[in-house]
């Protein structure tokens, strides 16, 4: 049997030329790219300095040990990971909220693989998904105990948050961009009025107006918990950005495809669902994927309606005298989660493309 090497590769002549092409085409180039180079490499060396070879790892030091190291205080985060991830959730039943958040990633994971990607299968598995999501964190059944929207929190408040905003604005995002292209003017430009009017309003007006402002012009029949007020404000503001950007997409599908299904005496729903949609789809790609990087990060807005969720976690985590000195620990945490999500669906968005073939090769 043949031994398979699996030792790193040397780079090749084409690889050598590239990089000698890139990076030392010229004097100016060469020192520019070696003064960089060395820059990143002091930065990358101080920061894993302070971040792991002065750090102090042990749970029970507090400021004057980790003073005394130098280096980052990971001890905060030993004792007050708690708080990050669960905010406000009951002690007792914080695994019912760290189950949500897997289910919730494991979902993610699934609608990610192509044996899924059909309507069909992706609705079954979002539609499990999300279920098994709110029962775990909401319960009043099966046995578990009951917890209110406002003690939801941390990590597993941001990713519904996340999670329902992209289900509801996905859907109204596809209305509000079919209902623009109508051949009728008055639905066409009705439309259009509504998506420029909550274009032109920034998230966090739209936030306040839904969570604070509806209570008082509404009745109380029609009000639900003012989370889900804050979903649908959010969904609505999702839904208005990713409409325009899958009208782009619409507009580069050639008509002659939309005429030649008229004349095969296709229906108009069969049309949009396998002809236009996909395409325009395929062609808002990358667009699409910023949109949901933006949503993700924009979640940490809820806050200033009163909403416990990662990022407010991560304040009051460092909010008590034995911390406030750890601050700085705690974003890094806080920034090193987002970032795996972030470029989780950044690197998801490229290897679509690399599969649909758009976008620069």
């Amino acid at each position: 049997m043949t031994a398979i090497d699996t030792g790193p590769v040397p780079l090749g002549p084409t690889q050598l030329r590239r990089l000698r092409r890139d990076y030392f085409s010229s004097p100016v180039s060469t020192l520019i790219s070696v003064l960089c180079f060395g820059l990143l490499l002091s930065i990358g060396w101080v920061l894993f300095d302070w971040g792991v070879l002065r750090a102090t790892f042990a749970a029970e030091a507090r400021q004057p040990e980790c003073q005394a190291a130098g280096g980052a205080c990971w001890s905060v985060i030993a004792n007050r990971w708690r708080l990050i991830f669960f905010g406000l959730y009951p002690y007792e039943e914080q695994w019912r909220s760290a189950l949500a958040c897997v289910a919730v990633i494991v979902t993610m994971v699934l609608s990610c693989i192509p044996v899924f990607w059909t309507g069909k299968r992706l609705t079954a598995v979002w539609a499990l998904g999300f279920l098994t999501f709110y029962v775990l964190m909401k319960g009043g059944m099966l046995g578990l105990l009951l917890v209110r929207e406002e003690q939801w929190g941390g990590l597993a408040l941001t990713l519904f948050i996340f999670v329902a905003t992209a289900i509801i604005g996905m859907p109204l995002a596809i209305a509000f961009a079919l209902l623009r292209n109508s051949t009728l003017p008055w639905i066409a430009k009705t439309t259009g009025a509504v998506i420029d009017a909550v274009r032109s309003l920034p998230l966090i007006s739209i936030l306040f107006t839904f969570a604070i402002v509806l209570p008082f012009v509404l009745p109380d029949f029609v009000l639900q918990e003012k989370l889900y007020r804050v979903i649908a404000g959010s969904a609505l503001f999702f839904a208005a950005y990713q409409a325009e950007i899958i009208r782009g997409g619409m507009q580069g599908v050639a008509k002659g495809q939309d005429e030649a299904a008229m004349s095969l005496g296709i229906p108009y729903r069969h049309r949009v669902a396998r002809i236009l949609l996909p395409q325009a789809f395929r062609n808002a790609l990358p667009a699409t994927i910023n949109q949901f990087v933006i949503t993700f990060m924009e979640t940490s807005l809820v806050v200033i309606v009163g909403f416990f969720e990662l990022l407010s976690s991560a304040n009051a985590a460092f909010g008590t005298s034995d911390w406030t000195f750890a601050f700085v620990e705690v974003y890094v945490f806080v920034a090193f989660l987002y970032f795996i999500f972030v470029f989780g669906l950044s690197r998801y968005g490229a290897y679509l493309e690399r599969r649909m073939a758009t976008g620069q090769r």
